[in-house]
């Protein structure tokens, strides 16, 4: 296959990770349920590895001598405290306003694909921006499955009018490459985002890697 010379025309992207450094905010939610419980606080170091893992890993994280009947109990609280947080301490990564801005110049259109629940990531479009830009957004609970299963990616290429195979998917998690591939859509693995140790990219079967966002300004960075 020759490389690229134009950026794709459909680019899909994770959210959490990926587009959004989200990680402050949930600092800023484990240490408030911490707080109430009169637990010191964690650092932001510790809880940024789990960030992609969602709610229940979260919570793992900031009380690991909890059962799992007690982490899955404490997610209605997390949501609700994040809820408040939402937007107060996140920003997009370095060099995905300029990724995104070269996207639309030239033509081409993007959208959101996320485990995150879609009320929580539509609220947060506003906060970025982002809202009238967006071209398709998938939440966690938007479908009956959520990835690694691939129905979120065959809808968001449908909403987009494309073919999966002529999107490409950019995230951060193996389920985000999973996802990606068994809907046929090539994908990037994003080496900026947030993995637990362990965790190998090289491993997750992506068609590329990249480090950070400003190699994506390249389009022969892209499958």
């Amino acid at each position: 296959m020759s490389p690229r010379t134009r950026l794709p025309e459909v680019a899909l992207f994770d959210l959490d990770g990926t587009l959004l450094d989200s990680a402050p905010d949930m600092l800023a939610t484990v240490n408030l349920m911490r707080e109430r419980r009169g637990i010191a606080p964690m650092t932001l170091a510790e809880i940024r590895p789990v960030v992609s893992r969602g709610a229940r890993a979260m919570a793992g994280t900031a009380f690991p001598e909890w059962s799992d009947e007690e982490i899955i109990a404490a997610v209605p609280e997390f949501l609700e405290i994040y809820a408040q947080a939402l937007g107060k301490h996140c920003a997009p990564f370095p060099g995905i306003p300029e990724l995104l801005d070269a996207l639309e110049a030239q033509g081409s259109r993007w959208g959101i694909v996320t485990n995150k629940p879609e009320k929580l990531a539509r609220d947060l479009m506003p906060m970025l921006g982002w809202d009238t830009r967006c071209g398709v957004l998938i939440g966690g609970d938007s479908l009956p499955e959520r990835k690694p299963h691939p129905m979120p990616m065959f809808r968001a290429a449908e909403v987009m009018g494309a073919e999966p195979g002529n999107c490409v998917y950019v995230g951060d998690d193996r389920r985000d490459i999973e996802a990606a591939r068994a809907a046929g859509m090539p994908s990037i693995a994003a080496l900026w985002g947030y993995r637990v140790a362990g965790d190998e990219p090289a491993e997750w079967g992506a068609d590329a890697m990249v480090a950070w966002p400003a190699e994506l300004l390249q389009p022969e960075a892209w499958p």
